[in-house]
């Protein structure tokens, strides 16, 4: 094994280092949960709010070229997109930090972030379907 694929070994101040940055970046990808998660709410609560209106009040909708429909639908889209980025970036590191330091990392904040890819996919369907 040569030296370049062995695992870099670090003194106490560098391992908390390491720690504090692995930290930082799973904050960082909550951060971008809760943002896409937002996003996703809003965009499917804008959807329903305004399919409710049109069906209980009888009230017939504008035509307009961007409707609430596709307003909803972006917001989804954006946030899911968003989501999938951040989290592909984050695996990123992780594999990076893995292969120089020889780190074995369990979190559950990139299961949380697939789930809410999950759901956040799940409501663009059925607002893309009117299911």
């Amino acid at each position: 094994m040569s030296d370049e694929a062995r695992p870099t070994k670090l003194d106490l101040a560098g391992e908390l280092a390491l720690k504090r940055t692995l930290l930082a970046h799973q904050r960082t990808l909550m951060a971008w949960i809760r943002t896409s998660a937002s996003m996703i709410s809003f965009g499917f609560t804008i959807y329903k709010f305004f399919e409710y209106l049109t069906t209980a009040e009888s009230i017939r909708p504008a035509h307009h070229l961007f409707g609430p429909r596709a307003f909803g639908t972006g917001m989804i889209l954006v946030g899911v997109v968003a989501l999938v980025l951040a989290t592909a970036e984050y695996q990123h590191t992780v594999n990076e930090f893995q292969a120089d330091y020889g780190l074995v990392l369990r979190s559950v904040v990139g299961k949380i972030a697939a789930l809410t890819a999950v759901v956040g996919l799940g409501l663009l369907l059925i607002v893309l379907f009117r299911i």
